[in-house]
């Protein structure tokens, strides 16, 4: 079995959606995503690295060496050009191929004007070198090269703030289940979650992650759908309520009949919008190329008018013409045109995802500056996403304190995250939580249970109505707790109500 690079679940030739062969190593990956997530920035940054660090080792002596000429043996200029010639072929041949690429387009772009400025300052200095009588001057290999190698750098750093907004990406695909048991043939076998198909029958028990989209068939549960839906309060699930897959079961064990598998669950999708957004261009974006297109061959022509002005029109030296000329093209070279947006566009979605927030593409983050008013719903997306107590209201001959304990003694069996919440606000107050002496959970209402030969009701309306209590004293404050967005729970003791609770996340 190997591990997949960016999600870790483990697959083999036969679980594999996609085998790679990346420089000589094998790789399996559980699906196309994972393959295109690892490939793209790994490889691309790898070389770049490669690229910076062989381009930084050459330049750095070839500017050294130009102002300290103290190399033996050769020439100093020979010697600038064995340094220099590398990273003008090998490192900058990306350049040279993004310009062949543009021109067959009929267009041009920044590669356009990286090429053609650092290939005349390595060029007139290679004359110079090799011909110092028809080209006396002074070489520029300094120039070109650490030109080369600094825009590398560049794009070494845009290739890293991509791989920081894809780490949401492996984020999100990290909260996807590994496993699944499914019923088959009347027994439960457990199975790599790629293997589960629609129409299975899946159990999950409580703390298991959900495997995939589905319909419950059998069982009552609470399940934390945060992750997905930013809902903070655990959704309780019956039969026919549908499931999330990469949400947690909480409580009671649930058989629910997977409805959509792999690329097709809400989590893979939300995945491959995320892809699609990080992808997309944005409307500056598209100027920014348009802009472009007419940009660098006006910069060529005005940088071949200035060496044709000063040479014909100044009576300047041809030196000091096509060091107007090279000038031209390098200074005028705009790279953060063609790198900011982009990376603005990559890291902007990338840490959306990453705090939850679902940007669509980059054309919706543009338009979010005119944005006036965020509405939001209650579902406690801007909250800590862990409830606690906020109101005990209680009959006038009731303290809130014994409200509290007697609620917290009822939770105590309980694995409820509300009920978690009650029992941590009793013991920050400091009150002793004894054990129940009997402890029954009904789903979809609350728990009941025994205290010092008395039976103890924390719930919803429902249970009351079925234990015949009346509510109606507390009718009026219940309901303005509930119309505030709160989840209320009803305490009874000694078959009299006596109190109520709001849970919600601060």
């Amino acid at each position: 079995m190997a591990k997949d690079p960016v999600c870790g679940m483990y697959v083999d030739e036969e679980t594999a959606a996609i085998m790679r062969v990346i420089r000589g190593r094998t790789y399996y990956f559980c699906s196309e995503t994972c393959a295109r997530t690892f490939e793209r920035p790994e490889i691309e940054v790898r070389n770049l690295k490669i690229l910076v660090a062989f381009s930084l080792a050459l330049g750095i002596p070839t500017l050294v060496f130009s102002y300290l000429p103290i190399l033996p043996f050769l020439p100093t200029n020979l010697w600038l050009f064995l340094l220099a010639t590398p990273i003008q072929f090998i490192a900058g041949w990306r350049f040279y191929r993004g310009t062949y690429d543009a021109l067959r387009s009929r267009t041009t772009n920044m590669d356009t004007l990286i090429a053609v400025g650092t290939s005349a300052a390595w060029l007139y200095s290679t004359l110079v070198t090799f011909f110092p009588n028809v080209f006396p001057g002074e070489a520029y290999f300094d120039t070109s090269a650490l030109i080369i190698a600094f825009i590398l750098l560049g794009k070494l750093l845009e290739d890293l703030a991509k791989g920081k907004a894809s780490e949401a990406i492996r984020r999100l695909m990290d909260l996807q289940a590994r496993m699944a048991k499914v019923i088959r043939s009347g027994v439960e076998i457990e199975i790599p979650v790629e293997k589960v198909e629609v129409g299975d029958v899946v159990v999950v028990r409580p703390g298991e992650k959900i495997a995939v989209d589905g319909v419950v068939v059998e069982g009552h549960s609470s399940v934390d759908e945060k992750m997905i839906t930013g809902e903070s309060i655990p959704v309780e699930k019956r039969i026919g309520d549908e499931v999330i897959g990469a949400t947690i079961n909480k409580a009671g064990m649930l058989k629910f009949k997977a409805t959509k598998v792999g690329a097709d669950t809400a989590l893979s999708q939300i995945i491959k919008l995320v892809e699609e957004a990080q992808i997309s261009r944005a409307p500056i974006q598209r100027l920014a190329d348009v802009v472009s297109s007419y940009f660098v061959p006006t910069v060529i022509i005005i940088a071949t008018l200035s060496l044709f002005a000063w040479y014909f029109i100044g009576r300047m030296s041809f030196i000091f013409a096509l060091t107007t000329f090279i000038a031209v093209l390098i200074i005028a070279c705009p790279c953060a045109l063609g790198l900011a947006t982009p990376t603005a566009i990559m890291v902007g979605t990338g840490k959306g995802a990453e705090n939850g927030v679902l940007i669509k593409g980059g054309e919706y983050l543009e338009k979010a500056y005119k944005l006036q008013t965020i509405v939001f719903d209650k579902t406690g997306t801007l909250t800590k996403g862990q409830p606690s107590v906020l109101d005990i209201v209680t009959l006038e001959n009731w303290k809130t304190n014994d409200v509290l304990k007697l609620a917290a003694i009822a939770e105590k069996g309980s694995e409820h995250p509300l009920g978690e919440a009650i029992i941590e606000a009793a013991r920050q107050k400091g009150i002793e939580i004894p054990d129940p002496e009997s402890f029954e959970a009904i789903p979809g209402q609350g728990v009941k249970a025994t205290y010092d030969g008395e039976r103890v009701l924390l719930g919803n309306r429902k249970l009351m109505a079925n234990e015949n209590l009346s509510i109606e004293q507390l009718e009026d404050r219940v309901r303005g707790l509930e119309e505030d967005g709160k989840t209320v729970m009803l305490v009874a003791f000694e078959k009299h109500v006596i109190g109520a609770i709001s849970v919600a996340c601060d």
